[in-house]
């Protein structure tokens, strides 16, 4: 016999609500009650850090500064005189003495001007000469006397100044050093005051860079400086000046590190970093993975207190070392957190175990 439609929906809903207490039954029996799971939870412990004793030791401070190496003197090479150029007898890139030639202007007339001055010279002399002898047998009068003297003054003059002009063909080197560019070559017209080459000079050689505003009080001339370049060559030296007034876009101080070269094997222009020395005190090593940020932006580190709570120190890093950073900031041994410092808060309670 077929039900009808009526009947099969109650019988559905029938199982439905008796299959609802079945499993409601089972779940029950299985199920704790809640205020038993409640007692039988574990109870929550402050958290677990990892410490380490890091004790204070004094070391001398090093203010590390980016800078590069520099010539102590650069100097445009200038003609004083007009003419062509007739010799050029240094190449670029040659070291050279004080004094020597580094071009030669045709000479030109200027040595008929130096004879015809000379001649002249002679001429007022001889002059001169009978003008006292006569004076002395009253054939002369004072006046005479003085306005030859006068002549023989003037050519005087001019014989030197014949001699100046002469040796101007000859532009030499103002001081020891490298003739690094060469503007004249041999027939190249030269007027007063156009170039015959750049001289430079790097023995002593300067290492220059500039500091923050915090770190210029510590910059005294005369401290010991040492200059990494590029290479891995290690040069010392001292600081030789230090600017009193900071530029006004980067507020920074520059500064000048002086270093012997006597080899001239170090160039100007090389990247270095200057480590100059700025007094000793009070420091600590720890590890680089050791600094966080607190709320304020501020680098420091967390550490533990005598009652098992969280301290924060901020920290100025001194020097990074394969070893870990130099830091100042701190006072004394302290019981620095090395793993878990950045899920702790100050203040807060922990238990700490000693870092492998």
């Amino acid at each position: 016999m077929r039900l009808k439609a009526q009947y099969v929906f109650v019988i559905a809903v029938a199982a439905l609500v008796a299959l609802y207490f079945i499993v409601r039954t089972l779940f029950s029996a299985v199920a704790p009650h809640p205020a038993q799971a409640k007692t039988t939870a574990p109870a929550a412990g402050p958290p677990s850090v990892q410490a380490r004793i890091v004790p204070e030791v004094v070391r001398p401070y090093d203010v590390v500064v980016r800078g590069r190496t520099q010539a102590t003197r650069t100097v445009i090479i200038r003609s004083e005189t007009a003419g062509v150029v007739a010799a050029a007898p240094v190449l670029q890139g040659t070291f050279v003495k004080a004094g020597q030639v580094l071009c030669r202007v045709s000479v030109d007339a200027r040595q008929a001007a130096l004879d015809q001055a000379r001649a002249a010279l002679k001429s007022n002399q001889l002059t001169q000469q009978q003008n006292e002898e006569l004076a002395k047998k009253g054939y002369r009068s004072p006046t005479q006397v003085l306005q030859g003297q006068a002549n023989l003054d003037a050519a005087s003059a001019g014989v030197r100044a014949a001699e100046i002009a002469l040796a101007q063909v000859n532009i030499k080197a103002p001081f020891a050093g490298v003739f690094d560019h060469r503007d004249a070559e041999v027939g190249t017209y030269l007027g007063p005051g156009q170039p015959c080459g750049t001289m430079i000079e790097i023995d002593p050689l300067l290492v220059v860079g500039d500091v923050p505003e915090t770190q210029a009080a510590s910059m005294k001339i005369g401290a010991p400086a040492t200059a990494r370049l590029v290479s891995g060559q290690t040069l010392a030296g001292h600081i030789r000046y230090v600017s009193h007034d900071a530029d006004p876009q980067t507020r920074t101080y520059h500064i000048e590190m002086t270093l012997p070269n006597p080899r001239l094997n170090v160039r100007s222009g090389l990247s270095a970093e200057m480590h100059v020395g700025a007094g000793s005190g009070p420091a600590h090593l720890v590890p680089v993975s050791s600094l966080v940020l607190d709320s304020a932006g501020r680098q420091g580190v967390r550490y533990v207190v005598a009652d098992g709570r969280v301290a924060f120190a901020a920290v100025t890093v001194l020097e990074e070392t394969k070893d870990g950073v130099w830091v100042t900031g701190l006072s004394g041994p302290i019981q620095l957190i090395t793993v878990g410092q950045s899920y702790v808060a100050d203040g807060q309670k922990v238990r700490v175990a000693l870092a492998r």
